[in-house]
């Protein structure tokens, strides 16, 4: 299957190039020359820059319509784990991966993944909310919470 670079792929896309469930969000790209250490293989730090470039496009593409009408609130990082699994190279293809696994009132836990035929990597962050001045936490909108749970399939941990 030819893999369409920087586009949002679709499921079909997804299992055809070897992840092992589809995603809300999964986009494709190449490793390049830059993101290499002295070793000839990615730099930890580009793995990094993937999983924040497609953090950036999940919510630009699922969560910026839900702030239409309200202060787009700031989204902060938490904290994060990242597990390296397997080693990649110049010139090779991977597929970044974005979905949200549960979420409580003003914060949400995002797990990203990095395919290249099988995984590479994966990420778990928590992602909070906070109001535009950065003082107090900022609810997630009811809209939002239900597409978190109808696209993604999170949990809803809020309690209420």
């Amino acid at each position: 299957m030819t893999l369409r670079y920087l586009t949002p792929l679709g499921p079909d896309e997804q299992l055809g190039n070897g992840l092992d469930r589809p995603c809300p969000l999964a986009v494709a790209d190449r490793v390049r020359f830059s993101e290499l250490d002295m070793l000839r293989h990615v730099n930890n730090k580009a793995y990094l820059g993937w999983f924040e470039t497609t953090r950036v496009i999940y919510f630009e593409t699922f969560c910026r319509s839900h702030f239409a009408q309200m202060p787009e609130p700031r989204t902060v990082m938490r904290n994060a784990n990242v597990h390296y699994v397997k080693e990649m190279v110049e010139g090779e293809s991977y597929i970044t991966t974005a979905r949200v696994l549960s979420f409580r009132r003003t914060s949400y836990v995002m797990e990203q993944q990095i395919w290249s035929g099988d995984l590479r990597a994966r990420l778990e962050a928590v992602m909070v909310l906070r109001t535009p001045d950065g003082v107090s936490g900022y609810p997630i909108p009811e809209k939002l919470a239900a597409q978190f749970r109808e696209i993604d399939g999170a949990q809803d941990l809020s309690g209420g």
